[in-house]
């Protein structure tokens, strides 16, 4: 996909804040710190229209950005981050399951894990939450470059298993080499052709 435009919509943490209208949308989940913003600013060419952070559970809200008049990317909080206050973590779960569940148009969500680590209860619980509620996951494994190829082919073994899902669903991609773009764009088109 050629991205053109990448427009800021507005953020929300309920129903009543979400853009109206029925644009297809694709939201991005991850634990903290796993390169969710690095991957959406590659994937959209822009250097920060979502904002990286060195501290982990930066994003709090749901936030949605209009591509291309097409469709809605929407960037989901992360979760898992020990720091983020106690109040904040028992808001996530209610949030997440409110927003994948009432929302009509969204079509997939990539779901970010890092090649480095194995999915936590965490990671399990959002890819059973796209499975019942009906939800294309579009699994994306991140910061590939950290790794050797043999380390990378063993870890991807690991987090496929892990997931219950074969490992030729994972996408592998490297913010710094760009690698897995292509990959990635395809699995969000074919979610949006559904």
């Amino acid at each position: 996909m050629h991205v053109k435009t990448t427009e800021f919509i507005k953020s929300g943490t309920k129903p009543a804040h979400y853009p109206e209208g029925d644009q297809p949308e694709i939201a991005f989940a991850g634990r903290s710190n796993v390169g969710k913003s690095s991957l959406i600013n590659v994937l959209v060419n822009r250097k920060a229209l979502v904002r990286t952070s060195s501290t982990p559970g930066r994003t709090q809200l749901i936030n949605f950005f209009d591509v291309n008049g097409t469709f809605t990317l929407v960037d989901l909080p992360g979760y898992g981050f020990a720091k983020v206050p106690l109040d904040v973590k028992r808001q996530w779960g209610p949030m997440m399951q409110t927003y994948l569940s009432g929302r009509p148009n969204l079509r997939g969500v990539v779901l970010i894990i890092d090649i480095r680590r194995t999915p936590k209860d965490e990671d399990i619980q959002m890819l059973e939450w796209l499975r019942a509620f009906a939800v294309t996951p579009i699994l994306v494994v991140t910061k590939c470059d950290k790794v050797s190829k043999n380390e990378l082919q063993k870890q991807l073994t690991v987090i496929a298993k892990e997931l219950g899902v074969p490992k030729e669903s994972l996408t592998t991609f490297s913010a710094l080499s760009r690698s897995g773009v292509e990959k990635v764009w395809e699995k969000i088109e074919e979610a949006l052709a559904l």
